[in-house]
Order: C-alpha cells, then sequence, then structure tokens
C-alpha cells in the first residue's frame, strides 16, 4: 500500500520518530539515501544498454556504481540501528520517570485516603455495629443461605468474589503466555520422539490409587460446591479439590489420557461461560438492588439444597474456575500446555 503525500507530517509519524529519537532530518537523510541508490542502479542498468561496445567503462561505472551501493547500505544500516541504539533508550527513561510519577501519585492519594478512615477496633466504626447486626439480623432473610461466609461472599460482597474469579482466569492467561511452548512442527516432532518426557511410567501402584481415590476426590468437591451456602465449604475449596483430583489423574494416567476432556479447547470454554455466567447473573442482582426492584429470583426454603436464590450456581461457577486454573497451572508448568 503506498503511503499518502503528508505520511511524513502525520501525528502517527512525527510520535513514531519522538519514540525512535529521529529528527525530520534524519527522515529527509534516509528518502534521500533510498532514492540516490535506486537511481544509481537505474543509471547504471541504463547505460549498460547504452554504451554496448564500452566493455571497460562499464566496468568501470558498475565497480563506481557498487562502491556507491555499498556506501548508502553502511549509511543506511547505521540509521537503522540508531532507534535501537538511542532512541529506545531514551523513551525508556522518560517511561520509567514517568512510571514512577504516577505510582507516586497512587501512593499519595492512597494514603491521604487511609487517612480519613475510622481508626481501627472503634467502637462506632461501622463494621463493628451496622455490617455485623445486619449479616446476623437479616442476613438468612436477605439471602437464603444458613451459611453466613456464603451469603456475604456470594451476596452481600459479590462484586469483590466477581474479580477475584477474573483475577484467576487472567493468572491463568499471563502464565499461559510467558510458559506455553510454540505449536512448531519442531516442538510436535521432539514431543512425538520422545513421548514418555511428560507421560507417567506405568506405575502400577499409583495408577490403581487414582482409579479409587479420582472419583472419590472429585464427588467430595462437587459435595463441598453444591453445600457451600448449607455448610463450611463454596465454590473456592470445592474447586481446589476437584483441581487436585485432576492433578492426581494427570500423574498416574498421564496428559493423553486426560486431554480428551481437558484440552486448550475445552478449557477456554470452561473457564470463560461460568466468568460470563457470574457476571450477568450479579449484573442483574445489581441493577435490581440498586434501583430497589424486584429480581424475581426465589431465595428456596434456607436448609434445602436449592435455596439460597442465586448463591448455587455461583458457587458452581467458581469452583469450575478455581479447578480448571489449578489443573492449567500444572500443565503449564510440567509441560508448557495441554
Amino acid at each position: 500500500m503506498k503511503p499518502r503525500s503528508d505520511y511524513e507530517r502525520s501525528l502517527w509519524r512525527r510520535l513514531v520518530r519522538f519514540v525512535d529519537g529521529e529528527t525530520p532530518e534524519d527522515a529527509e537523510l534516509y528518502a534521500e539515501l533510498r532514492k540516490s541508490g535506486k537511481g544509481r542502479q537505474k543509471n547504471a542498468d541504463s547505460g549498460a544498454e547504452q554504451f554496448p561496445e564500452q566493455e571497460d567503462k562499464r566496468e568501470k561505472h558498475r565497480r563506481l556504481e557498487r562502491a556507491h551501493e555499498r556506501e548508502a547500505a553502511s549509511m543506511l544500516e547505521r540509521y537503522r540501528n540508531w532507534p535501537k541504539e538511542h532512541g529506545i533508550r531514551i523513551f525508556g527513561r522518560l517511561y520509567a520517570v514517568a512510571a514512577v510519577m504516577l505510582c507516586l501519585i497512587i501512593i499519595v492519594t492512597l494514603l491521604v485516603t487511609v487517612s480519613y478512615l475510622p481508626e481501627f477496633g472503634q467502637p462506632d466504626n461501622p463494621n463493628n455495629n451496622e455490617v455485623v447486626e445486619r449479616y446476623n439480623a437479616h442476613g438468612l432473610e436477605e439471602t437464603g443461605a444458613t451459611n453466613a461466609v456464603a451469603g456475604m461472599i456470594l451476596d452481600y460482597r459479590a462484586f469483590d468474589t466477581l474479580g477475584e474469579s477474573h483475577v484467576l482466569f487472567i493468572a491463568a492467561c499471563c502464565v499461559m503466555i510467558l510458559l506455553r511452548l510454540d505449536d512448531t512442527k519442531d516442538r510436535k516432532r521432539a514431543e512425538e520422539e520422545n513421548d514418555r518426557l511428560y507421560e507417567p511410567k506405568n506405575d502400577k501402584i499409583l495408577q490403581l490409587a487414582a482409579k479409587i481415590l479420582v472419583p472419590v476426590i472429585i464427588l467430595f468437591g462437587i459435595f463441598v460446591i453444591l453445600n457451600g451456602h448449607l455448610s463450611p465449604g463454596g465454590g473456592f475449596s470445592g474447586g481446589a479439590i476437584i483441581g487436585a483430583g485432576l492433578i492426581l489423574y494427570v500423574n498416574a494416567f498421564g496428559f493423553e489420557k486426560a486431554g480428551r476432556i481437558m484440552n486448550r479447547k475445552n478449557y477456554a470454554v470452561i473457564s470463560v461461560a461460568p466468568l460470563l455466567f457470574y457476571a450477568v447473573a450479579k449484573s442483574y442482582s445489581f441493577y435490581t438492588g440498586a434501583n430497589h426492584l424486584e429480581s424475581g429470583i426465589p431465595k428456596g426454603i434456607p436448609g434445602a439444597i436449592l435455596s439460597g436464590g442465586l448463591i448455587l450456581p455461583l458457587n458452581i461457577c467458581v469452583g469450575i474456575v478455581v479447578a480448571c486454573t489449578m489443573y492449567h497451572f500444572y500443565t503449564l508448568f510440567r509441560k508448557g500446555g495441554m
């Protein structure tokens, strides 16, 4: 695509020159060098066509042109390397100064904000009277959960739990970017040649123990998740139990069998779908609650498995995200991918 005639004077081009440490004179010199190099080559070709009988002159002309081309190439190479040696270094210093200034502004803002908070432990603080009294007096009625902790983290403070779930997902994505190996042909060929590198050595004792323990561990994790609004437990603890069961299964039977279900595509769907459901469900609750509207979500009978409103499905979502994140972290640290 041919650049615009005013490209060198555009705002984007000026920003690029600033980052690279260029000056308009450098850009003009670069353009002249390119033009002169093409012109000399064109003149050399035309000269050779016009004077076919003068072999010695043509040879001398070619030698001169090659010398000019080497000189121009050397200047162009120095010009190209200048941003790497000087321009990026200047921009890096400016970036470091800007980062320090931003951190100082944030620190000062947080310190000023903290200075206005009430002193810790004062009896008239809201967290020592109003909040605790509200949870104890109206928690069961407003959330429908007999487990007060589940009512707090998935109803009163569900926005925080949503952020924590997204932190787990983002952490998994960052670890995948840093540790995942590229899916090149050489990597696949190396894995095929050394297939036993990431697989178990057919440990009969470990496989027999896994056959017995993995179903029990996963069932117990599901029990902890489904009863999180009725008894101690919930999505985080139950998801961690299920993740441990999946890791035990991989250690016993290898990634080939586990990859039939927990491959990268399924992991993306299984992880993103609960987060989307969580965000949509709680956004609806936030909207109705902020506008004093009836949500229409039944609380159920306290103590029954189908109670607590959205707490049960939200516990399931959190458990799925935690289990998948644990398993994904293990696969990344073990072999660089699923």
